[in-house]
């Protein structure tokens, strides 16, 4: 598929975005607990980053601490969950109704933070009329004519690997502008199109591989103790 030449200019940089739901998520608790202000050194203790990156990454919010006392907890939580974007209602399509679309769709929580799937589509014809979690399904040839009556741009993919690329350009010719990938594979799109890659097979590998140091660090040490 041919690239835009266009290219598309973020104000946020990504790494920040990814860290921002992990100080919303702490100011949450402890807005729970009863606090009513905490510090940028206090959120970095608590989520183990430095103090000097969560100031950095709070200044991209409308939002200002006070001196020795630091950021109002409830605004904090307020201003990081509309930046964010979780207080309003997106609505999107999810294709590839198996195991990990059909769980997908029956995750409530997902609402919570802003998103709502309204439909799945499957290549099965005999999915196409079924309904998961009040969620209806239908076959993959429905996905445009429901696009053009609802304007729905966002797209969760958790189709097979080897449909991904077929499935994610047929997506973006209908319209979809953000894709949610949760394949294993990197699809190939216009600049212009926004990509979350979210594969737990990737994480995966990066857990199993960290665990694996750590037995290859302890069988070092343990041949040393040995020798000594």
């Amino acid at each position: 598929m041919p690239d835009s030449n266009s290219k598309i200019q973020f104000k946020v940089p990504e790494p920040t975005l990814r860290r921002l739901p992990w100080y919303l998520a702490y100011a949450q608790l402890v807005l729970k607990e009863g606090e009513y202000y905490l510090s940028s050194t206090q959120i970095a203790k608590n989520i183990a980053v430095d103090a000097s990156m969560v100031a950095k990454d709070l200044s991209y919010i409308n939002i200002t601490g006070r001196t020795r006392v630091g950021y109002d907890v409830k605004e904090l939580v307020s201003i990081l969950e509309e930046f964010l974007g979780f207080t309003n209602s997106h609505k999107a399509f999810l294709f590839g109704v198996g195991n990990l679309g059909g769980a997908l769709m029956h995750d409530n929580g997902l609402e919570q933070f802003g998103l709502e799937i309204v439909a799945g589509f499957d290549a099965k014809f005999e999915l196409a009329g079924t309904r998961i979690n009040h969620i209806p399904i239908h076959h993959i040839d429905k996905f445009e004519e429901l696009q053009r009556k609802t304007g729905i741009n966002i797209g969760i993919l958790t189709v097979p690997v080897d449909r991904a690329q077929m499935v994610s350009e047929m997506m973006i010719a209908g319209g979809i502008q953000a894709i949610w990938n949760f394949t294993p594979f990197r699809i190939r799109v216009p600049e212009n199109i926004i990509v979350q890659n979210t594969s737990i097979y990737a994480h995966l590998a990066v857990m199993f591989n960290r665990l694996n140091a750590i037995k290859e660090d302890e069988k070092k040490r343990n041949i040393k103790q040995k020798i000594k």
